[in-house]
């Protein structure tokens, strides 16, 4: 008899092992809330203890005989490990388990699956997910790998196994190229963005930490929020209208998480180049979670391997309408520079706080003044218009011009230099 793998449902046990000599455990109450995202039904949640995870099974012979038990009570059809397991642990405790068995790695590629909307999220997913079954395709379809022969069996000389795996590398590789295009594009926007000085800003952080939410609340683009991890996987951008600055774009990216999957990060990487090409970055954090110290730490694991970990940062601790008597606040480092916000993105309470924040972090290498022009000046007056840097402009009796300038200190020493003039010699109203 060959092994095929058996349907799926909802009705799951969970399994989850303590490894004392792992570091950085993962957390056995996320574990379920991914589950729940999945639309999955926790019906048993199986836990232990090993010193290593056994070869074969990945949990000991006495444990697999716990989940065959819990298995055959509940008539589970699916049993789900917190944990990443290899193609052949997989296969071996379906066989001995008679029901679907699927890893942290498959569950979280599940739930992208689900949520992923735009033709470019969906693409995404789409190339995590071949790429994690390249290395399962011998699965239980270990028949498959065996030359048939007599009359109506004879082929080309390729076994189904070796079809599969061509037509999935054909697949991945189309793929590849359709994202390298999408990533192109996003690069031209990003360059223009660039020339236009307009800045960008993007919100990071854990999963549901109310990024959505708070991006609503300042754009009111009304992007999809719910209360569930990876609510949010498409980027959505708008423009918002900063004090003193004038407009920024504000970018929406997807949830980070303990051990995200590096084929995630991976096939996200068009995505997540938005964040590691921004002008600030704004970290979202769960303030009443009980986990918020480790949280903070698994997004800046994150945001190192993309890249991102050196840019401007400002923290934003939100749901502060779930802490008892928390007013909104703005934390100040020795230099006077904003480190932290803290806001409700469900009240609005703090948000015109953040606004003044981010116009602050942004504006600390801009001018924001008004000069005064004489007629003679109009060479200066033009070159200003030509870098955009004037926001107004009002004409006084005797001639003179006033205007309101916004441009970088870099761009204006360009200017001034080009024109051979000094800082200081201008006429600052």
């Amino acid at each position: 008899m060959f092994f095929e793998r058996p349907d799926s449902g909802e009705l799951a046990v969970l399994v989850h092992l303590e490894f004392p000599k792992h570091t950085d455990p993962d957390d056995p109450r996320e574990f379920e809330e991914l589950v729940l995202s999945a639309g999955g039904d926790p019906v048993d949640f199986v836990t232990g203890q090993r010193s290593s995870p056994h070869a074969r099974y990945f949990v000991g012979t006495g444990k697999l005989e716990e989940l065959k038990q819990a298995v055959q009570l509940h008539s589970a059809e699916l049993v789900i490990f917190n944990h990443n397991l290899s193609a052949s642990q997989e296969r071996n405790l379906e066989q001995e388990l008679k029901c679907r068995v699927l890893d942290r790695t498959g569950l979280i590629l599940d739930i992208f699956a689900q949520r992923a909307r735009t033709h470019e999220g969906k693409l995404q997913v789409e190339l995590a997910q071949l790429r994690h079954m390249s290395t399962r395709l011998i699965r239980g379809w270990t028949h498959l790998e065996r030359q048939k022969g007599g009359i109506g069996l004879r082929g080309p000389g390729e076994t189904q196994l070796e079809t599969d795996r061509r037509l999935l590398r054909g697949r991945i590789t189309s793929i590849e190229k359709r994202l390298a295009k999408v990533r192109k594009q996003r690069d031209q926007g990003r360059r223009s963005r660039r020339r236009a000085e307009v800045p960008t800003v993007s919100l990071v952080g854990y999963t549901n930490a109310g990024k959505s939410t708070l991006f609503n609340r300042i754009t009111e683009a009304g992007v999809y929020v719910q209360d569930q991890l990876f609510a949010t996987l498409d980027p959505t951008m708008r423009r918002i209208d900063l004090p003193t600055l004038g407009s920024a774009v504000l970018a929406d990216t997807v949830g980070f998480i303990s051990h995200l999957p590096h084929r995630l990060v991976e096939a996200f990487r068009a995505t997540l180049e938005e964040a590691a090409s921004s002008d600030l970055l704004l970290h979202v954090i769960d303030a009443p979670a009980e986990e918020r110290a480790r949280n903070i730490v698994q997004v800046q694991e994150v945001l190192d391997e993309i890249g991102a970990a050196e840019l401007p940062q400002l923290r934003i601790y939100n749901k502060i309408d779930m802490i008892e008597g928390f007013d909104p606040r703005v934390d100040y480092d020795d230099q006077g520079q904003p480190i932290a916000v803290w806001l409700s993105a469900q009240t609005g309470a703090g948000v015109e706080l953040l606004f003044d924040a981010i116009a602050e972090i942004l504006g600390e290498d801009r001018v924001v003044q008004t000069l005064c022009l004489s007629p003679a000046q109009s060479r200066l007056r033009a070159k200003l218009y030509e870098y955009n840097a004037v926001t107004d402009e009002q004409y006084r009796d005797n001639g003179d011009i006033e205007l309101d300038v916004n441009v970088q200190m870099s761009d204006l020493l360009r200017i001034l230099s080009q024109e051979q003039l000094e800082f200081d010699a201008l006429n600052w109203c």
